[in-house]
Parts: C-alpha cells; structure tokens; sequence
C-alpha cells in the first residue's frame, strides 16, 4: 500500500510520520511519499519525518519529491494538507477582519473564508491530478482549513473520494480517556455538527454513559479544551462542545483578548515557524538529527502553549512538549486517516468521526451538506449516524453556520462576488451586509496573487 501527503513539508511532518511508520506492518503499508512545493522547508521537515519512519521501520520505502504526479501515482490513499500563501497570509486575513472588529481565525467567519478562496482552487487542480494520474479507487482525506467550507466545496465540484478529516473531536475523547485513567478506545462519543462547529450527544467508557458526570467534573475544565468554557454555560447546554464554539459563545471576549494581545494567533505561529527554520536549515538533518529534534521541541512547545491562549486568556497547562518517537499516541490527523483504512481493510465495522455528506443524518439539513458526524466505517464506505431530536440551541447555530457554508461554496465555485457577500453577510460572526460587501472587497485584494475570474 502507497500512502502520500501533499503538504509533507510542513511542520507537523513528523507526527504524521511517525503515525503511519507505527501503523505500517499492521496495515500493509510499504510505500510513503511527502509532497510539497516548498523545496525548503521538504528538505528540513519532509526530511525530520523521513528520519522518524526510518527508526520505528526502516524497512519503509519512505521518498520526498516536488512532484505531484509521482506522489499521486499508485498511491492508495492521499493525505492533503497545505497552506496556500503560508503564515503570511494568514496574517493578512486575519487582521483585515480584526480592524472592523470582527473575530480573525483561519478556519471560520471572514478569515476563514479568504483563506478558503486560495485553498480550494489549489486542491481543485490536485483533485483532477488525482482522476487523471491515480489509482481509480483511491481515497482523499483532507486537512486542510477550513475543512468545513473545503469539504463542501470540493464535494460540491464532484470529488466524491475525498473527507474531511479533523483531530479536534477525537483528542477531546482521548482527553477524556486520560481523566478516567483508560485506554483511548474505551472513551467513545456520538458526534454531530460541522467541523469546528461540533457537539457530542453522549459519551460512553466501555458502554456505560458517562455524560451527566463527565459535565459535573470539575478537572474537564481545568485539564481539558473543555477549559474555554465556563462550567455554567456547559450545563445549560446539556453537551461536551467543540473547542472552536469559544469563537461563537464568547465572540466580543475572544476579539477583545486578540486585540489586547496586540498579535494575531497567525503571527505568533510565523515568528515561531520562522526562528525555527533558521535554526535547523543551519543543521544536517541526516547526521544530526538527535539535535535536530530537540530544537523543534524547544520551538513546538512555545506553539502548543500559545494554543487559544491569547484568544482566551487561559494559558496551557500540559507538561513540556517532547516529541518521543517510539511512544504510541493517538496520531493526530493521520490516526483519523488510518482508523479509516483500517475499517476499510477489515471485516469488523469501525466507528469514527468524519466530514462527509449528511444523507438525511441530522434532520433539517440537506443530504449534500457535508457534517461532521460519527460514523460506521466498513469495507464498503461510511454510513452517517442518525440523530433525532436535538437541541434547538445547537442545531439553530449549525443551520445558520451550514447556510453560510453552502453560499461560500457557490461563491468560490463561480467566482462569483455578490454571493461571497451573501454568505458572510449570514455568517454569525459578521451578520452585516455593510460589512460583508467591505472584507469581500478587501480580500479580493488581498488574494489578487491567488485567485482569478472573480466577477
């Protein structure tokens, strides 16, 4: 089995690595191929993963290329995760939000959509890569943000082998796991909503319910992404959320934090990627990579503990951040990945979470809008879990949010401006047409470099 990353160069390169060198003999996987685009930063951390697999298995044919085509070429499943104008546009698209006073994340509201008007044209052109150059069954899990409006976008277009794939709700549960002091596949959660818009419904230990007890424990908003959330609010909502509804239930204090910090979440992972590169692109990889590794310790860990912080005001309280490659962990975005494979090389049923289309799971919503949801994995595909009566709370704001996917979708498949002002002008975080007409305007701008035909 090929596995390929198209965005292998990126600073999480190690992690996925290290997943699928863990997973390879369990799962037949013989062939592993880092794709970027970036010569630089493939030769520094498409070059640190390759070191990874190498020691958990060195009998892996592990390559890196900037060649799309012989990434794609007989590859059985592909992983896509790529940032179109790197952390410095990011930044720009975060600040054109904040100076109307309007949150700047990457992955929902105004930010989000900018950055999904560069991403999708470039995952287009890979997607049709992949129908004339690979295999006719091969299957796409994308990462790349925002995953929401991505996922619907390229399902939209017709690319139905690819998924949405996130690590949000499943580190949840594996947080969860750690609390109660088992193993991470004895904490299971039924999942619904959309990508970084999600709710879990119930969360089981060994079949057992545990959520009325998990909301009164104190140490889930203390030890876990619960910590954004005051315990008052939770228990009106009745459910375990989805870190990113921070960004929602508590708008006006998440734009005040960002603007008090003076630095954008954009900028802090800039001048971190930034310092580290330059540190390791003086060091050989290859002959020294013990070294290597503990300058991307020091780095990574300043990232993992800026994570929300300036967002929330709450600081990370996890333990200094090491990268040991011979421990198991959950795998990140790749575990989500392989959990799938593996549920489809097998003959026992898998449950997951994934971005996918609806197919009339959650009611009120239509069967091509893709969700993120828990679903039974077989040999055969994914089969959505059904939710009936849910809470009027949450499904109001994944209606609405669901609506202004949809529009960004149209907009970005067309091209077409007054339906880019029609979607944010719905989104809840902007909710203005004046101002939806402006940051279109504005990020037109900004994306000349990446986009055309836009009418």
């Amino acid at each position: 089995m090929k596995i390929t990353v198209i965005g292998g160069g990126g600073v999480r390169s190690m992690f996925l690595a290290k997943s699928l060198a863990q997973n390879g003999k369990r799962l037949g996987i013989t062939k592993i191929v880092f794709m970027d685009n970036n010569e630089k930063k493939l030769n520094i951390y498409g070059k640190m993963a390759k070191q990874v697999a190498n020691r958990i298995d060195s009998s892996l044919n592990f390559s890196l290329t900037s060649d799309p085509i012989k990434a794609i070429e007989e590859a059985d499943y592909i992983i896509t995760t790529i940032r179109v104008g790197e952390d410095e546009m990011r930044i720009k698209d975060e600040k054109t939000a904040l100076s109307h006073n309007l949150l700047g994340q990457e992955t929902t509201g105004a930010a989000g959509f900018s950055f999904a008007m560069r991403s999708v044209p470039v995952l287009a052109d890979y997607c049709e890569l992949i129908k004339k150059h690979g295999k006719k069954d091969v299957k796409v899990f994308n990462f790349t943000n925002p995953a929401g409006v991505v996922s619907q976008t390229l399902r939209d277009m017709g690319y139905d082998f690819t998924y949405g794939i996130c690590d949000a709700p499943s580190s949840l549960l594996h947080s969860f796991a750690k609390l109660y002091g088992v193993s991470q596949d004895e904490v299971t959660g039924e999942c619904y909503g959309l990508n970084h818009l999600s709710f879990f419904k119930s969360i089981k230990l060994n079949g057992r319910e545990i959520m009325p007890e998990l909301l009164q424990d104190d140490r889930i908003y203390s030890e876990t992404d619960m910590r954004f959330f005051e315990k008052e609010l939770v228990l009106h909502i009745g459910c375990i959320l989805n870190e990113y509804l921070y960004y929602f239930y508590y708008r006006e204090e998440a734009i005040s934090n960002i603007l008090a910090a003076n630095v954008t979440r954009g900028e802090v992972i800039r001048d971190i990627n930034i310092q580290m590169t330059n540190e390791l692109s003086k060091m050989d990889v290859e002959g020294d990579f013990d070294n290597c590794l503990r300058v991307f310790e020091k780095w990574y860990d300043k990232r993992e503990t800026a994570y929300m912080a300036n967002e929330t005001g709450v600081k990370s309280k996890k333990p200094a951040f090491k990268f040991d490659i011979y421990e198991k962990d959950s795998g990140g975005y790749a575990g989500v990945a392989l959990k799938y494979i593996e549920a489809e090389l097998s003959n026992e049923p898998q449950d997951m979470i994934l971005c996918v289309p609806n197919n009339g799971a959650i009611k009120g919503l239509k069967n091509t809008d893709v969700v993120e949801i828990s679903c039974t994995i077989t040999k055969d595909g994914y089969i959505p879990h059904k939710f009936e009566e849910l809470e009027e709370l949450p499904m109001e704001l994944i209606r609405r949010v669901k609506v202004y996917e949809r529009l960004a979708s149209e907009a970005i498949r067309n091209r077409n401006i007054q339906q880019a002002i029609d979607c944010l002008m719905v989104h809840p975080l902007v909710n203005s047409y004046s101002l939806a007409k402006t940051l279109v305007n504005q990020y037109l701008t900004t994306n000349d470099e990446y986009i055309e035909g836009w009418n």
